[in-house]
């Protein structure tokens, strides 16, 4: 059994300056550096703060420990998704079933590129799950898509829409975190979210009753 205390996430402090915020913005953008080059088995503090160029207490002051810095650039990373997503799922001007399509390319290619940071998360995992950044990014993400659902499924009971949701919500998380963890190609990540793809706008229209059609009409053909 692990009996390694779980190390805190937060932030030590926060910058209320613009040289602070000039110095904190500097430490994530070397930490995503090392990250990105070095993996998550070799990032540590002391090689953050030397690939920025401060003092491992001037990163301390902002900083406690390495989860904090990635958890930093996480819940950076799900504001940035988090945008991503919902302006494809709130763009009326698309056709639902095509606003699916592109979602799922665009979730499975962001889980794929966040797969390293998950790994470096990983004992601080049960913290970040409960964390309010992480349950805002959540509640806002559920939002959006129950309102996509509305549109894309209006004959259905909430019922049937609230199992659609929860469906292919668990099934992105779930498959997406496991696939993402082979380092697959671009090539392998495009066909693995055409197939996925495929299936959740054949569940979808299969919902939708003869005759009607907002989910099913003009299902799309395969485009990015």
């Amino acid at each position: 059994m692990n009996d390694r205390a779980t190390p805190q996430i937060s932030s030590r402090k926060r910058p209320r300056q613009s040289r602070s915020n000039a110095l904190v913005a500097v430490i994530l953008e070397a930490a995503a550096q090392v990250l990105a080059q070095q993996g998550a088995a070799r990032f540590t503090t002391a090689r953050v703060a030397e690939r920025a160029g401060v003092s491992i207490g001037s990163l301390y002051q902002y900083f406690p420990n390495k989860a904090a810095i990635l958890f930093r650039l996480q819940t950076e990373e799900w504001a940035q998704t988090g945008d991503v997503l919902r302006r494809v799922l709130e763009d009326a001007a698309t056709p639902p079933l095509q606003r699916l399509r592109l979602l799922v390319h665009a979730f499975i290619r962001s889980e794929c590129d966040e797969a390293q940071m998950r790994v470096a998360l990983s004992d601080a995992a049960p913290l970040y799950r409960d964390a309010p950044e992480t349950r805002q990014a959540r509640a806002q993400g559920d939002a959006a898509f129950d309102a996509f659902m509305c549109e894309a499924l209006p004959e259905a009971t909430a019922e049937t829409r609230a199992l659609a949701v929860d469906l292919i919500g668990t099934t992105l998380s779930t498959v997406g975190k496991q696939f993402s963890s082979s380092a697959p190609s671009p090539a392998a990540i495009d066909a693995y979210a055409d197939a996925m793809a495929d299936m959740f706008c054949a569940y979808l229209q299969a919902l939708t009753p003869a005759g009607t059609t907002a989910a099913r009409a003009a299902a799309p053909a395969r485009s990015r």
